[in-house]
């Protein structure tokens, strides 16, 4: 969802009063020409006061946006929500929303780590997470949400495709349980939608087993597959961490693949909301605690939340639901030497210092 348009900037050469030897005066003027690209970038906010409540009705201008260290100054942020404004069409407008526009579509990719072959005494609270998630989608999701299916052990594998359907939806989620491999991903078996799809977005057959061997790699492709999507999408990955803790229990990222993953899911606007298996740490386990290190950094870098410390899967679940009553996609452009790619690093915040902002904290540029 970037936009790009070459700039030229031109630098006008210096000219000094003092006088020139003849050498100098044969030397031809020189002007020192710059190439810019111009991007638009497209960044989903989630504002809320200190007790999670939404805030609605901010502008363009009560947004601050540093971009590779320069303030930029927000064209448009467009407020997006998956519930009906309740008060007057009058109320809506001195917020500045729009009564009729402001319901839109919600995306959760449900992403199971199945990680019970690394520690079987896992399976209990794998189970008891999916059935509080099937919960959810009975009586708690809505006719604008729509859902996908995902499991991870040694390769990614898709149990349902978007899709607002209940019942395709909690056949999904039993075929996660099960840890069934569904063999849909194959071009033959792949179903024509009119809805978003993640399957038709994915690498087919045994590309997704070969480029899906690590689950940094597994985040990275379902992030591209889901990128076309416009807005904010948000991925419920349930797992206990993953990479390798330092002595003494500390946590640093791999730097062979967590920047790749990471980058990707920025750019695509997925926010990770990471809920770990252990919930309130009383599982005893051989899974190193220290990994939940690993699941917090995911979530403050793409502007989710973590979970490590609850009673019962319905507390993030919940929580997460109302956390995506509402959200702000920012757009503002920026500039970039032409010819060059790379990522750059992001921060957002607003005017009022009580209000509570998560956003990702990046984006790729160039080609």
């Amino acid at each position: 969802m970037r936009f790009k348009q070459a700039l030229i900037v031109v630098l006008a050469p210096c000219f000094c009063t003092l006088p020139l030897t003849a050498q100098e005066q044969e030397e031809p003027e020189t002007t020192i020409r710059e190439h810019l690209e111009v991007t638009e970038v497209l960044l989903d906010v989630v504002v809320t006061d200190k007790t999670g409540n939404i805030i609605i009705g901010l502008q363009p201008e009560d947004f601050i946006i540093r971009d590779a260290d320069r303030e930029i100054a927000a064209k448009s942020a467009t407020f997006y929500s998956n519930r009906q404004f309740v008060q007057s069409g009058i109320s809506a407008e001195r917020l500045g929303v729009s009564a009729d526009d402001i319901v839109s579509d919600r995306y959760f990719i449900f992403f199971f780590h199945d990680q019970r072959f690394e520690d079987p005494d896992l399976t209990n609270n794998i189970l008891d997470a999916i059935r509080w998630s099937k919960d959810w989608v009975r009586y708690e999701s809505l006719a604008n949400d729509w859902i996908a299916i995902l499991s991870y052990d040694a390769t990614l594998k898709v149990h349902q495709d978007f899709t607002n359907n209940k019942e395709e939806l909690l056949k999904g989620l039993d075929s996660a349980a099960k840890s069934a491999n569904p063999g849909n991903t194959w071009p033959s078996r792949i179903e024509e939608t009119e809805g978003a799809s993640l399957r038709a977005h994915l690498p087919q057959g045994k590309d997704l087993r070969k480029q899906t061997r690590r689950i940094y790699s597994a985040l990275d492709v379902v992030a591209d597959a889901a990128g076309y999507i416009v807005g904010r999408k948000n991925l419920l990955l349930f797992s206990v961490g993953f990479g390798q803790p330092r002595p003494g229990g500390t946590y640093a990222p791999d730097v062979r693949y967590w920047p790749p993953m990471m980058e990707s899911l920025n750019d695509n606007n997925m926010a990770v909301y990471s809920i770990s298996w252990i919930k309130n740490m009383a599982l005893e386990t051989d899974v190193d605690s220290s990994l939940g290190n690993s699941l917090s950094l995911l979530a403050v870098e793409t502007g989710g939340r973590y979970f490590g410390n609850f009673v019962n899967f319905k507390e993030p679940l919940v929580m997460i639901n109302e956390d995506n009553n509402g959200y702000y996609l920012l757009s503002y452009d920026a500039e970039y030497p032409a010819g060059n790619a790379g990522y750059r690093k992001v921060d957002v915040r607003v005017e009022n210092p009580d209000f509570v902002v998560r956003a990702r904290q990046g984006y790729r540029f160039g080609d």
